[in-house]
């Protein structure tokens, strides 16, 4: 990790003693970390003196306390579906098509009348537009069902190996009894409605069931094109449509762990050990399920662990008691799994030792896989990981991890927005420019008991034109959500962003940087952003990013001028919401859902479920 100064070090340790033994009735670590480290401090970095501006002195009444809110959660409603109306098919005489009135494909198409076929609109316009065309049938014969129908009907019905609902595909095949009109519109029936569910399948494997964008404002993803028409005629003439249905699933190493992973759980016996979530235990204390909790860790135990601890942990062998002599087994079954190893077991603790439930494992990867689908297919070789869930960020070069790091993301009332960009620079001694809701949520409170405030807190603030105004010639009181000002702060050891930002511009206002509260990434949980990463090593973060040396970064930042360099080329960015996640082995993890969200897609994803059953 970047060495830092011995003052640098001193305030934060200063800061977080300070919180501990104050007494801050319902605040947040983060705020309150904020206000020791910026507030009621004079400024060590005298204002630049520029010509001072003040307001217009006339009376005017208090604003009434405002708020921002953020962006909230939504009531998802599925896609609509539509009736394909066979009538529809026919080309039009004007078009000039040639439709052989003596057709197989014609004599079904009459037979057929009335088809009560539903499905997604788009599927439904293209299905139609290619009839028109091309009056043929694509997946049947004389005999019946042909090899192209038999091979996609396989893939169809085996949509569960990629976390797909197999009923929202299904097909069923036609009859070989009944009379020559019913047999021909038996076919017709199974010649749409092999084509609307193939093209079904390939719209969700390319783009997912669920529009991420309308479970909340939060999610952010540009819309995927998806070009059925394109689709269809290719189904109708690939040797291979498995091949090609397939292709059209992530073509990610991420994807394919998680896959894998889906596929263990479901052919694994059930092996499980349950723990009470809630147990908690200190050395010293006992708890009837510790003795359970010592199983798993034997049972889980590798070579290695195994001879440092595996005499120790057979003398225990069930005793619900947490002997003094256990504490370093507990420790090192913590490092394992990256948790804190303060000895404590507690509700994280269990979670990671003894896990979930086979069934909650097999919903969290699931999950994974449709949100993976919202991404691009090809993430690049050289990438930025951030998983929120986890609260880590990796970077990746020639499709391997190179480097990888604890993070802290937003609070729940702050979540860190689910989206992908590109990393486009790196800013040494930054200015933090305040945005709107903090200014107006969490600093206008106190600027209108204390109009001076910012200025002793190192901070500027201009107006529209750019000018500097004393944040305490500004009569902040008569202000409510509109404030015609902006605030920053200079750059300093006290910056709230530290020593550099990694920017990667997005409307959300969110980006990497470094952080004074860096005790924050001890903790296990780490929600406490107001929705911007926090970097546990920005500067070797930043070094990868540029192609330098993490030396390179350091002397960039010990001039103490705010500066900027580009990336040599633009890296993708990843800012992901992922509760199952695969390390750089292919080893699937699993993480608390802090933000809610594994429910609301659930939900979703239940909707989009009941709507297409309806329509079947």
């Amino acid at each position: 990790m970047a060495k830092r100064s011995v003052k640098y070090v001193s305030l934060t340790v200063l800061a977080f003693a300070a919180g501990l033994a104050g007494h801050v009735p319902q605040a947040s670590a983060e705020q309150y970390l904020f206000d020791m480290l910026f507030g009621n401090r004079s400024n060590r970095q005298p204002v630049r003196q520029a010509p001072v501006v003040r307001e217009p002195e006339q009376p005017a009444p208090r604003a009434a306390a405002p708020k921002v809110s953020g962006p909230s959660y939504y009531n998802y409603r599925a896609e609509d579906l539509r009736k394909l109306d066979v009538t529809a098919i026919a080309p039009k005489a004007e078009e000039g098509a040639q439709f052989p009135p003596d057709s197989r494909f014609t004599r079904a198409l009459a037979a057929a009348g009335d088809l009560d076929i539903l499905a997604e609109k788009p599927i439904v316009d293209a299905v139609t537009a290619y009839y028109q065309e091309n009056p043929a049938f694509i997946w049947s014969d004389e005999n019946g069902p042909n090899e192209r129908a038999l091979a996609t009907l396989g893939v169809l019905r085996a949509a569960s190996e990629d976390g797909l609902v197999e009923a929202d595909y299904a097909v069923r095949e036609p009859s070989a009894s009944g009379d020559e009109d019913a047999r021909l519109a038996d076919l017709m029936r199974f010649e749409l409605m092999l084509s609307a569910r193939a093209l079904r399948y390939a719209r969700d494997a390319t783009r997912g069931r669920v529009d991420p964008n309308k479970l909340s404002g939060y999610h952010d993803f540009p819309e995927k094109p998806f070009d059925a028409g394109r689709v269809l005629n290719i189904l109708s003439q690939t040797a291979n449509a498995p091949r090609y249905l397939a292709s059209l699933q992530p073509a990610n190493e991420i994807y394919a762990a998680l896959r894998k992973e889906l596929a263990a759980l479901r052919a694994s016996q059930e092996r499980e050990i349950v723990v009470d979530p809630d147990t908690f235990v200190r050395p010293g204390g006992s708890h009837p399920d510790f003795a359970k909790l010592l199983r798993i860790i034997d049972r889980d135990a590798d070579d290695a662990f195994r001879r440092e601890h595996g005499v120790l942990l057979a003398s225990y062998a069930g005793s619900e008691t947490y002997a003094d002599e256990l504490v370093p087994v507990i420790k090192a079954a913590q490092k394992r799994h990256d948790l804190n190893p303060d000895g404590i077991v507690g509700r994280r603790t269990v979670g990671a030792l003894a896990g979930e439930s086979k069934a909650a494992r097999i919903d969290k990867v699931i999950l994974a896989m449709e949100r993976l689908r919202w991404h691009p297919s090809h993430m690049g070789s050289r990438r930025v990981m951030i998983n929120a869930a986890s609260f880590t960020a990796s970077y990746m070069e020639d499709g391997k991890e190179k480097l990888a790091m604890r993070t802290v993301v937003g609070k729940t009332a702050n979540q860190t927005s689910f989206f992908y960009d590109e990393i486009e620079y790196v800013e040494f001694n930054p200015y933090w420019g305040v945005p709107r809701s903090i200014l107006i949520n969490e600093m206008l409170p106190r600027l209108r008991k204390d109009p001076g405030y910012l200025d002793r807190a190192g901070y500027e603030v201009t107006d529209a034109k750019g000018r500097r105004i004393p944040s305490s010639a500004v009569n902040w009181s008569r202000y409510g959500a509109n404030i015609p000002y902006n605030v920053r702060q200079t750059p300093s050891e006290r910056n709230a962003l530290g020593e550099l930002k990694i920017m990667f511009p997005n409307k959300h206002a969110i980006y990497m940087h470094d952080t004074p509260a860096r005790n924050l990434f001890s903790r296990d949980t780490r929600a406490f952003s107001h929705g911007c990463v926090r970097l546990h090593e920005p500067r070797a973060m930043a070094a990868a990013v540029l192609g330098t040396t993490e030396e390179d970064v350091g002397a960039a930042v010990a001039r103490g001028k705010n500066s900027r360099r580009n990336v040599p080329s633009k890296i993708p960015v990843y800012v992901g919401y992922f509760t199952a996640w695969p390390d750089a082995s292919g080893s699937v993890a699993y993480h608390d859902d802090v933000y809610d969200r594994d429910a609301r897609l659930s939900t979703a994803l239940t909707k989009v479920g009941d709507a297409r059953s309806a329509g079947s």
